[in-house]
Formats: C-alpha cells, sequence, structure tokens
C-alpha cells in the first residue's frame, strides 16, 4: 500500500490508487484515523482494514488536486540518523577533509529534532548570516511499526512499517566545528524533507536493492544502490535497538551514497532558487525548493 499524508481541508491520511487519493478515514465513515501516526499505533488489523477500504472505495480525490505533506509532520521524539553508512561516502569525505578513513566497524548514529521535517514541496530555508554551506543527502527512510528493544537481524524488517524518502540537509561548517558532535550541523529547522509518500513494508520486500539517487536542477549529484549500504537496514534496527527501545512510529534514516556536495572539486553547495529532487525506487521523488531567508 502507498500512503500518503495531504492537504484536503486539514491533514488527511490517504492511499493512492493509480492517479487518486482514497481518504481512509472519509472512506470508512471514520472507523480508520486520519494520521499515520494512528494508524501505525491501530496494528495490522487497521493495515488490513485499510486495504479492504481502498479496494472498496468508490470516492476518490485526484492526486493532483491535493498538496502533499510530510508523512509524520511532527514526529514523537528525534529522528534517528546513520552517518558514513556507504564506503564511497566515506571515502569521498576522507578524500575532501584530508584524512584517513577506514570503514566504521560499528553503526554511527546522530539525530535531528522534530522541527528539523518538512513535506515535499516545502521550501529547505537557510539564513545566510548563520552559513551558506548547505548540502544534500538523500537517504532511504525507515518507519517503525512496531515497538521492540534488543532485536535480532533476523527479526528487524518484521518491525518495520514501511519505508519513505528523505534528505539530510546539513550544515557543514556548523557539522564540524562542535566538537565532533553532528547533532547541530545536521539539526537545523526545515534540514530534514521527507516524503511524499509512505510505502508499507509488504511492497519492498528486499530494501537493499534500491536505486537511490539526488538532483540539483535536474542534475544528478548522488546515483547509487541501498546494496552498498554498509550496515543494512536489518543490521542498523539491530544494533540501534540495543538497550534502547524502539517505538511504533520512530523515524530512521540510514544514510547517504557518495555524491555530496562539500566532497566536490570545488565544494558545491545548496543557492537560493535551487531545485533538489531525491529520489528512491519504488518510492518515489521528494522534491524542494532552496530559499534564503534572514529568520
Amino acid at each position: 500500500m502507498r500512503l500518503v499524508n495531504f492537504s484536503n481541508g486539514g491533514p488527511r491520511l490517504g492511499a493512492i490508487v493509480g492517479e487518486s487519493v482514497v481518504d481512509l478515514a472519509h472512506a470508512s465513515h471514520g472507523e480508520l484515523p486520519a494520521t499515520l501516526l494512528d494508524l501505525i499505533d491501530a496494528g495490522p488489523d487497521a493495515l488490513n482494514q485499510a486495504r479492504k477500504v481502498v479496494a472498496e472505495a468508490t470516492e476518490r480525490v485526484p492526486l493532483s488536486s491535493v498538496r502533499l505533506l510530510a508523512p509524520i509532520p511532527r514526529p514523537r521524539k528525534n529522528v534517528f540518523c546513520l552517518g558514513l553508512n556507504y564506503a564511497e561516502h566515506v571515502m569521498e569525505g576522507g578524500r575532501a577533509l584530508g584524512e584517513d578513513r577506514n570503514l566504521p566497524e560499528f553503526p554511527v548514529y546522530f539525530t535531528k529534532p522534530p522541527t528539523a521535517v518538512i513535506g515535499p514541496e516545502e521550501a529547505i530555508i537557510f539564513d545566510p548570516r548563520i552559513s551558506d554551506k548547505i548540502d544534500w543527502e538523500v537517504e532511504l527512510t525507515v518507519i517503525m511499526g512496531r515497538t521492540g528493544k534488543n532485536i535480532k537481524q533476523s527479526d528487524a524488517l518484521s518491525y518495520v512499517f514501511g519505508y519513505t524518502v528523505g534528505n539530510d540537509v546539513s550544515v557543514r561548517d556548523i557539522q564540524r566545528r562542535h566538537g565532533g558532535q553532528w547533532f547541530k550541523g545536521k539539526g537545523f529547522d526545515r534540514s530534514a524533507p521527507m516524503g511524499p509518500i509512505v510505502v508499507t513494508a509488504d511492497e519492498i520486500p528486499d530494501p537493499q536493492n534500491l536505486n537511490i539517487a539526488l538532483r540539483v536542477n535536474g542534475v544528478t549529484k548522488q546515483s547509487s544502490n541501498t546494496k552498498f549500504m554498509i550496515f543494512t537496514v536489518k543490521k542498523s534496527i539491530e544494533s540501534l535497538s540495543e538497550g534502547m527501545t524502539l517505538e511504533a512510529g520512530d523515524l530512521i534514516m540510514t544514510g547517504t551514497p557518495d555524491g555530496v556536495g562539500y566532497a566536490r572539486t570545488p565544494p558545491e553547495y545548496l543557492k537560493q532558487g535551487d531545485i533538489v529532487e531525491a529520489e528512491i525506487e519504488n518510492i518515489g521523488v521528494l522534491r524542494n525548493s532552496v530559499e534564503e531567508r534572514e529568520e
């Protein structure tokens, strides 16, 4: 199932059918929730009911007539993120910074606050008084469907509700100035575009074989495949859940491939008026503009 959070007289949870959207709460006469978090909380029975409602629905809204929102506009807690999870990205970063880098032995984690999340077609805004070193990072983003702790790799994918596209927008100079702690430079407002849709896990049985790419103004900057992750989705969930509870609705951004701006020669950064398109196979294209604004 392909789910969207859309605006139609207020935020609504919908399912895409062709080029149209079924309003799940409306089509079920209020039996299904109006938000993705509530649907996840309601468990597998609610998802199965949603599939039945979609199959029987006669009233649909043209997809072109609605505005898509972030799948979870306000996560309940910080978004979990992996850094240095593609070998070529590790190497390009080392070259750019003049460092000798080895591949990480364990996953590298940081987080982005809920205020970082924006949806498709929303602007990535930067304040030039703070920094103009704004970079892109396309990432497969996992949405947890069940709560668990000390999850084994063999069970990990059964805890996943679905997947969406994320862009880990990074303020590079701020990222590096705080003693090696990335949180500040990765946690700016509007630095986590997500969407445009959520594809439920049953439609992506193997998250380790998806083409992943990012374009700026139509020019491809990143092009890879999730098979090149150092730590798979399963391994990342196992590692992250060691001694720490992952909850239904939690978001995990799984790292970016090579092709980021700061590692280019010369370095490239996002600027006023740029259009960024992050794309993942079987999920879709997340499109955002870039706006310079003093706030």
